[in-house]
């Protein structure tokens, strides 16, 4: 699988074009300031697109015996109404008032360009924009390569205003914390600093007190979007990732129930993320909010849904939503050039006026996402 790739360009240019672009800031002629973004961890491109899909659901084997609670909760028999109810904010907000990407039926293709198809090289992709094949497991070491969150932090208005948030330990590796040198916030790992608010205290008591469904490698995503978020309201971070762990869980653990409603409930926050943003007059009309996912899952297989990885058909295949000030708001995209993640890492530069450059290859970024 080949991706379009761009060489790297001196970095005096990126400053350079980082200050003409501040430029254009302070004349009203590029609106984006901030950049939110949000990984959804494994969450198929099938469900984003058709909703809940009854060749799983009618499976006892994944709807647990209650398929009732399914039906009464996702199914409609109108595949638009039906994704809406499984994902309202996606298609109210951000297909209505900006783009989404990745409905194959409609030939929109978005695929990762790595040929692993699981985490570690996935999320490697979308942070460094170069699908490194030596990059080749969920244990990888620190990653080797330059990341787009370290390179923001470095530049002219953003150092100290980029953080991360996930609820996966092997978040560190990938963007190589020791290294980075920015906020981040993985897994167990306390919230607020030396410093923390009385609500991060207690964020903290209660993750540290939950049950681990998943050792210590992986907590419940509602720890992460509460610590994330009280972050962005009290330390206003101009770059923010926040990564959702919880759909490709309970999709090992063959549970279409939990799965569609962890999917249900990362929407609701998107929604609540969304609101905050646009009632802070610090991030109102100048933020972007990128949504996507590091990996697909199988599908011509029904069984294989579980899974994903070289030996799973399709799970290549994902998609993205974004929403912002300089986003043409197309809605659905269909019939338009291949897009990979390898591709995103330079989308959100060029949102914030900087090219990023590395000692690797990037992705280049979107061209049709952007306002003429």
């Amino acid at each position: 699988m080949s991706t379009p790739l761009q060489l790297r360009t001196p970095a005096v240019l990126c400053l350079a074009l980082s200050l003409f672009i501040a430029g254009l800031h302070a004349h009203g002629q590029t609106r984006t300031e901030n950049i939110i973004l949000v990984t959804i961890d494994g969450f198929r491109w099938q469900e984003v697109f058709g909703g809940m899909d009854t060749a799983v659901a009618n499976q006892r084997r994944y709807h647990r015996g209650d398929s009732a609670y399914l039906y009464g909760k996702y199914w409609s028999p109108d595949v638009k109404a039906r994704r809406e109810r499984l994902l309202p904010f996606v298609w109210s907000t951000m297909a209505g008032s900006g783009q989404i990407h990745g409905n194959r039926r409609l030939g929109s293709n978005v695929d990762v360009a790595n040929p692993y198809w699981f985490s570690y090289p996935g999320y490697s992709e979308i942070f460094t924009g170069y699908p490194d094949t030596a990059v080749n497991s969920n244990s990888y070491p620190n990653n080797p390569h330059t990341n787009v969150m370290e390179f923001l932090n470095r530049q002219p208005g953003f150092t100290g205003k980029v953080a991360a948030f996930g609820a996966w330990e092997a978040f560190s590796r990938i963007l190589n914390a020791p290294r980075a040198g920015l906020p981040m916030v993985f897994a167990f790992d306390d919230c607020g600093g030396a410093a923390p608010t009385t609500s991060e205290v207690l964020i903290n008591k209660m993750r540290t007190d939950a049950y681990r469904p998943w050792g210590a490698d992986e907590c419940f995503d509602v720890f992460s979007f509460y610590a994330a978020m009280e972050h962005l309201k009290t330390r206003k971070p101009r770059v923010l990732w926040i990564g959702f762990g919880e759909t490709d869980e309970w999709a090992h653990a063959e549970d279409y129930r939990a799965y569609l409603d962890a999917a249900h409930q990362t929407d609701q926050w998107l929604r609540d993320l969304w609101q905050f943003v646009q009632s802070d007059p610090g991030y109102k009309d100048k933020t972007a909010l990128f949504v996507t996912v590091d990996h697909g899952r199988g599908d011509r297989q029904k069984d294989q849904w579980t899974g994903h990885g070289q030996s799973v058909l399709d799970s290549h295949e994902i998609w993205f939503a974004i929403l912002g000030p300089d986003i043409t708001p197309k809605g659905e995209a269909a019939g338009q050039s291949q897009i990979y993640a390898s591709q995103y890492a330079q989308t959100m530069a060029s949102l914030l006026g900087c090219t990023f450059v590395a000692e690797h290859p990037v992705g280049k970024k979107i061209e049709e996402l952007f306002v003429p």
